[in-house]
């Protein structure tokens, strides 16, 4: 039986390890050659090999997402490598560290999530919607979080306006391009058990206990969650879904 994305040639951001290697490896499964962009080469070139040798089609192009050559340049190489660009999901991101009030957030730390989380974001769907615009047709799923979707007291101001930036351009995105055959979605995912997360519980265990109770169903969500969305938006079951965040968080978001 064919895969979801069977034949297709997919792009992963920020996939060298949690959501994005899952989505990587969701992909694969279904059928599509995955190309994969990180900072991190170790966790992309290991993020390669679990698909290679299960038998599936990957490449690893290391990219900082905030500089707009190094994007072009992972473009080029996709199209270079395998012919086409059909699915995108824009998932690099990091989160603000420090933690601070507003009004103790450093430029730099506001500088620096915003040119990821927010500004690479932007860049990455401009060179994949310029290729897209050329076939005729593409996916693009955008990482934004329920922290583009609600407030936070936790200081992560900077993480939070760039979150809630992802999914205004997504929306504006989905409409521009709607005519177009390309179709733009947005995930907000809740906490997920990803290396960003254990970092912080590895720093204040008694968080742990704090997240949990924030979500209905009583735990923390698994990365390859996260996946399962992204592909079935990016597959053709998806085909008149278009403009929609899609919440992907135990509830946390309905209360």
């Amino acid at each position: 039986m064919a895969g979801h994305v069977e034949g297709k040639v997919a792009l992963v951001t920020g996939g060298a390890s949690g959501i994005g290697r899952a989505t990587a490896l969701t992909f694969a499964r279904e059928g599509a050659k995955v190309v994969i962009a990180d900072m991190n080469e170790d966790g992309g070139q290991q993020t390669v090999h679990l698909i290679t040798e299960k038998g599936g089609e990957a490449i690893f192009v290391r990219t900082d997402v905030s500089k707009a050559v190094e994007v072009q340049a992972l473009i080029s190489q996709a199209v270079a490598t395998y012919g086409q660009l059909d699915c995108a999901h824009n998932n690099a991101g990091i989160g603000s560290r420090p933690r601070a009030p507003l009004h103790e957030c450093t430029e730099e730390t506001w500088d620096r999530v915003l040119a990821i989380n927010l500004t690479g974001v932007w860049l990455c769907m401009k060179y994949e919607i310029l290729q897209m615009l050329t076939q005729g047709s593409g996916t693009i799923v955008n990482t934004a979080s329920i922290m583009g979707l609600v407030g936070s007291w936790s200081g992560t101001a900077a993480y939070n306006a760039s979150k809630h930036g992802v999914v205004g351009l997504t929306k504006t995105a989905a409409l521009e391009y709607a005519t177009a055959g390309i179709r733009v979605n947005a995930v907000c995912p809740g906490y997920i058990q990803t290396p960003l997360i254990e970092e912080a519980l590895t720093s204040n265990p008694a968080l742990e206990a704090q997240i949990v109770t924030r979500h209905p169903v009583g735990r923390m969500g698994q990365p390859e969650e996260i996946a399962e969305a992204v592909v079935w938006l990016c597959s053709d079951a998806a085909s008149f879904v278009t403009g929609h965040t899609m919440t992907v968080d135990g509830g946390y978001v309905a209360q």
